[in-house]
């Protein structure tokens, strides 16, 4: 009996392999093609990931360079010849603008060059909001947009609950205030201001003193 046995587990692991084979020559392309989609895949993430490091270090190379520059004259005239990659790149570089534009020395300072390029951050819709926010916030530094219900509708929102500079927002709300002549809804700000765990500690001396200035304490009668 053994033999017939032996003899038909030859032919059941012979029948196997040709069915194997046949599978293999029938879908083996199949197998090739996903594996060279992987690899190929693979190589091609890590060619764009060394594409965007080289950029990124050859921004940040040309940057460092423009600011190297003997003066500020220099160094504004060689951050204008940056070319930035990506939105990202220009809203950064468009920020050293305008502070290249603000320290400018020969002629004084240049606001209108400055709110251009803040402006123009604040519009880079695929950049994060942080950088936006820091444009109109600086904005708001240099005078603002010139219509005083727009500053002010900017100023709400900079200053919303969990917006990243939220206090130095509220400072400026209290100012325009002042300029206002609401004396009251400023002392209100710059009294919230001493008691927020989100100002800095020269924010919070500032507010301190602008109340005593007013006349003012810092706590609310």
């Amino acid at each position: 009996m053994s033999n017939p046995e032996s003899f038909i587990d030859e032919v059941t692991e012979e029948v196997r392999r040709d069915r194997l084979y046949g599978t293999m020559r029938r879908w083996g392309w199949l197998a090739i093609l996903i594996v060279i989609l992987l690899v190929g895949g693979a190589a091609f993430a890590e060619w764009r990931r060394a594409q965007a490091q080289a950029r990124a270090q050859a921004f940040g190379s040309a940057v460092l360079d423009a600011l190297d520059g003997e003066d500020l004259t220099a160094r504004r005239a060689a951050l204008g010849e940056v070319a930035p990659a990506d939105d990202g790149q220009a809203a950064i570089l468009a920020l050293l603008r305008a502070t290249a534009a603000l320290n400018a020395t020969e002629g004084g300072a240049d606001d209108a060059a400055a709110r251009a390029h803040l402006l123009e951050v604040s519009e880079m819709a695929d950049v994060p909001a942080a950088y936006r926010d820091l444009a109109l916030l600086k904005l708001m530094l240099v005078d603002g947009t010139g219509e005083a219900s727009q500053d002010a509708a900017i100023l709400e929102a900079l200053a919303a609950p969990g917006a990243p500079y939220r206090p130095m927002a509220v400072e400026l709300q209290a100012l325009m205030a002042l300029e206002a002549g609401d004396e009251a809804t400023a002392l209100t700000l710059l009294r919230a201001l001493t008691e927020d765990a989100e100002a800095t500690e020269p924010l919070r001396r500032r507010a301190t003193q602008l109340i005593v200035a007013l006349g003012a304490t810092p706590e609310p009668a």
